[in-house]
């Protein structure tokens, strides 16, 4: 069936078409629906949330809203609408499999925090699903299903809006009921029913819509009775927005709509095929089309293709898309092309993704490059697998393999599964998912939950408000203790000294870390004693003081002081402001696109990271730090202001991507060169840093450069100890002045050089002579040398010259030697070609790598391994000596 072709009737609504109705068209109807009826139009959350730590992406548009759900802090406002980017990996097997399932969605959502409830929930969606001047869709074809006990619901549906009983379906607490399964299973905590809406077009293949959540119990304990009703009812409600603009275009699938269809074709013309649901090419190229969306989406917020957490998934999304491109036989990266078209289609509700292309571009390039080097690695490997299991008369290959070429070659086991398909073999993937979750277990990966509603000390303090920050106009100030966090519990008072405990003021001067600023220190006294403060975190509006009662007692109430200390908030003002004269120094000579990724400003030092493909030279380094310095020296003011975050835009304050801010935000302006949001402290002129020096550049992540500078005092005490340096080298060379110092240093070179020549003549001399003794002196296994030898005498890189020396001198021989050297052992195992056939030296060093705690690999004719236990290296060469015997039948 050719689903990109096959639409609906061309009156798939009551009111006359409207399959014309585009995807940007459709949000924005919602968004001013729910506006029309009071709700506050929020912005989409960032979709990597720094804040949460429950989650790696946001899954769900009530996620920004988890303080206002349990009633933490003010309530500014009751009801709002968003459209909410977000990210989900749990049905990652189904993406480009089914019409619908994607990893990057948008979700339309509207929401109440103890202001509207069922009747108007269900009524308004009722309304814009219906009404001819929203989507006028043809109510006859809309059903609902409902909680099995839910009869208010029921007979709202049924009583006031005048379902047929026929459209409404009763459902158990497994499908209908928010968290799926809570009454019976868990967890503790704020729940309720839900009523999902489902939209069957003439095909009759029914759609869920849209998803009303009614929040109205608080789990406690086991069933029955456990549903205690909340004194505050909430709505959660969630709209998919590419589902129904796939019902309003009149197409079955998701991936035919104006937002995904064209990502889907430009997949097909970098690839040389064309782009047809039902063809074998539409499913890879729509998990391409998925997964490079998603990504280009999270990158654009700073988070890149690395080892952990969320950056594992966007390694772990690209990799699965490039291997797409792979099995349609593209062998060059070309994911990268996809990006300007995602942001070309996204440009309505998110025009900022332009403004990153080439930044994004590049980190999936360099990540697409280095999964096609792995795979031409793990194809070797692959086949090496199958060739073993036809040898053994094997059908299939083993779970541990296949996870072992997962896990440690990074070969994906999509990709393994369809080579193996295409080789007439199966792979044993029962046992391949128990590997898998044993590593999880081990690794900790996997223990993130998707949402969490957990109330702590934090959460119970939020309740009363948050802590007023003095600490713009001053470093010390009087305050009243609100809180006392210890053994992560709240205390009403402490005395005990030296113990690590957190302190909550109704107002304070010390900054809590935020925005790459680290948290005050100093100290907070109170009438009777001392309290040393090492750290100021920042929880919400709340800022919490760490350190250790020193002298005295602390009680909830108690009026004390709070002082910071004045000289390193000084040093890091200084670093602070400096952070920004660099970010306008690199723009000015890097271009536009060094757009910054995310920054830590300490005292008197800091490190900027920021978007960009290579290395800096030389001369560009010395050009950022010269400007630097001379918007240092021009003294320009510093000023700052709060105003509304659209205006601040209108006014150009860059903002950095993936950044949470609020409705009003503070601006920093220096001078006439940098305008930027900022809610760190800072000086009253560029003069006041003094100077700065740039010590660092370096790559952090793919297409992610830092550099890294001093400030004020440190700066000059690097350049102190550049020159006293300089004068110690000049002692050593005996330099009589610095400019000769390169002419003294090239002549000891040109020495060191010839001298090392001279000693590889004799190295390679006393080599030879090892080996033609270890040849002399070796068993035979047939007409075959084996030698085995422990080398700790030689230098590492000795041992591979020896074993080359041992085949250039053998005829015919198997080699194995090893060293044991400050805790880690080096094996090296090598064969003669004539060998190559009846064994491999890659298996024979991972024989004996396995004894010393360690592995490797590497050629049939010659390989290496380490391992870490050196006391068992006298065991791992006897272990390969027994392995190559057998192997040459002796």
């Amino acid at each position: 069936m050719n689903l990109h072709a096959r639409t609906f009737p061309q009156s798939p609504c009551r009111h006359g078409s409207r399959s014309n109705m585009k995807t940007d068209e459709l949000r924005e109807k919602y968004l001013d629906f729910f506006v029309g009826k009071g709700c506050l139009r929020r912005p989409s959350d960032v979709l990597v949330p720094k804040d949460d730590p429950t989650v790696l992406f946001t899954p769900a548009g009530m996620n920004q809203f988890k303080n206002q759900f349990l009633g933490i802090g003010p309530l500014d406002f009751t009801k709002a609408t968003t459209c909410q980017k977000c990210l989900r990996t749990g049905d990652i097997s189904n993406v480009g499999v089914t019409s619908y399932h994607h990893t990057f969605f948008e979700m339309l959502g509207n929401f109440s925090f103890g202001d509207y409830f069922k009747r108007e929930a269900i009524h308004w969606a009722w309304e814009f699903l219906t009404d001819k001047k929203w989507l006028g869709l043809e109510p006859s074809r809309l059903t609902v299903t409902a909680y099995l006990d839910d009869d208010e619901a029921v007979g709202i549906w049924q009583n006031e809006i005048g379902l047929d009983p026929k459209q409404i379906t009763r459902e158990d607490e497994y499908e209908n009921f928010w968290p799926a399964g809570s009454p019976t299973n868990g967890p503790d905590g704020v729940c309720g029913p839900c009523s999902e809406i489902y939209y069957t077009p003439p095909s009759g293949k029914k759609v869920e819509i849209w998803n009303l959540v009614f929040t109205q119990f608080n789990r406690v304990g086991d069933p029955p009775n456990n549903l205690r009703p909340l004194p505050k009812k909430n709505i959660d409600t969630g709209m998919g927005l590419e589902r129904t603009a796939a019902v309003m275009q009149g197409f079955e699938s998701n991936y035919e709509i104006d937002i995904l269809r064209p990502l889907c074709d430009r997949g097909g013309e970098i690839l040389g095929v064309k782009y047809d649901f039902a063809s074998p090419v539409g499913r890879p190229l729509r998990r391409i089309a998925d997964h490079v969306r998603a990504c280009t989406f999270a990158i654009h917020e700073g988070c890149v293709p690395g080892p952990e957490k969320e950056n594992y998934i966007i390694r772990l999304l690209l990799r699965r898309a490039s291997m797409e491109g792979f099995l349609l036989g593209k062998r060059e990266p070309f994911l990268s092309q996809l990006v300007p078209m995602i942001a070309e289609v996204m440009r309505k509700p998110y025009p900022e993704l332009h403004q990153t292309i080439e930044a994004v571009s590049h980190v999936i390039e360099s990540e697409e490059k280095q999964f096609l080097g792995v795979v031409e690695r793990g194809l070797t490997k692959f086949r090496k697998l199958v060739d073993q299991a036809r040898s053994a008369n094997r059908t299939s290959l083993s779970g541990d393999e296949a996870f072992d070429l997962h896990q440690t070659d990074g070969f994906l086991i999509e990709l393994t599964e369809t080579l193996a398909a295409q080789e007439g073999v199966s792979v044993d993937m029962a046992r391949f998912k128990e590997c898998r979750e044993e590593a999880k277990k081990a690794s900790g990966r996997g223990a993130f939950a998707d949402s969490v509603m957990s109330e702590g000390p934090i959460d119970a303090l939020k309740k009363s408000g948050g802590t007023e920050f003095l600490g713009y106009e001053a470093i010390e100030s009087k305050a009243s203790i609100r809180g006392i966090i210890a053994d992560k519990k709240l205390a009403e008072s402490y005395s005990s000294p030296l113990v690590t405990i957190g302190i909550v003021l109704d107002k304070t001067p010390f900054y809590g870390e935020s925005g790459g600023q680290v948290g005050d220190t100093g100290t907070i006294r109170t009438a009777s004693g001392e309290f040393t403060v090492y750290d100021t975190q920042k929880d919400g509006e709340l800022f919490v003081h760490i350190g250790q009662l020193k002298t005295g007692s602390l009680k909830v109430g108690e009026e004390v002081t709070a002082s910071v200390d004045a000289s390193r908030r000084a040093a890091i003002r200084r670093a602070h402001s400096a952070t920004h004269i660099l970010h306008h120094a690199l723009r000015t000579t890097l271009g536009e696109n060094a757009t910054q990724r995310g920054s830590k400003v300490e005292g008197d030092q800091l490190r900027f990271d920021f978007a960009h493909p290579r290395s800096l030279t030389n001369e560009e380094l010395i050009s950022i730090e010269d400007q630097i310095n001379q918007l240092i020296a021009e003294g320009a003011p510093i000023n700052t202001r709060v105003m509304p975050i659209n205006e601040a835009k209108k006014l150009g304050a860059m903002a950095l991507f993936g950044e949470k801010y609020p409705d009003f935000v503070r601006v920093v302006e220096m001078g006439d060169f940098s305008r930027e949001f900022c809610g760190g402290t800072h000086l009253s002129n560029t003069g006041q840093v003094g100077i700065c020096r740039v010590v660092k550049d370096e790559l952090v992540a793919a297409g992610v450069r830092r550099i890294s500078c001093f400030t004020g005092p440190k700066a000059i005490a690097r350049m102190r100890e550049s020159e006293n340096l300089l004068r110690e080298v000049g002692m050593l060379v005996k330099a009589t002045t610095a400019e000769e110092l390169p002419r003294k240093v090239a002549a000891l070179q040109d020495e060191l050089r010839v001298a090392k020549k001279e000693l590889s003549q004799y190295a390679s001399q006393s080599l030879a002579g090892m080996a033609a003794k270890l040849v002399n002196d070796a068993p035979m296994v047939g007409n075959i040398k084996v030698i085995v030898h422990r080398a700790d005498e030689l230098a590492r890189e000795q041992l591979k010259e020896l074993v080359d020396q041992i085949r250039a001198q053998a005829g015919s021989a198997a080699v194995l030697v090893g060293q044991a050297v400050d805790g880690k052992v080096s094996l090296i195992a090598g064969a003669t070609k004539d060998l190559a056939q009846r064994f491999s030296a890659s298996d024979a060093v991972k024989a004996a790598a396995k004894l010393v705690g360690g592995g490797g690999g590497g050629r049939a004719e010659l390989a290496e391994a380490g391992g870490k236990i050196p006391e068992k290296l006298d065991e791992a060469l006897q272990e390969g000596l027994a392995f190559l015997k057998n192997k040459l039948g002796g």
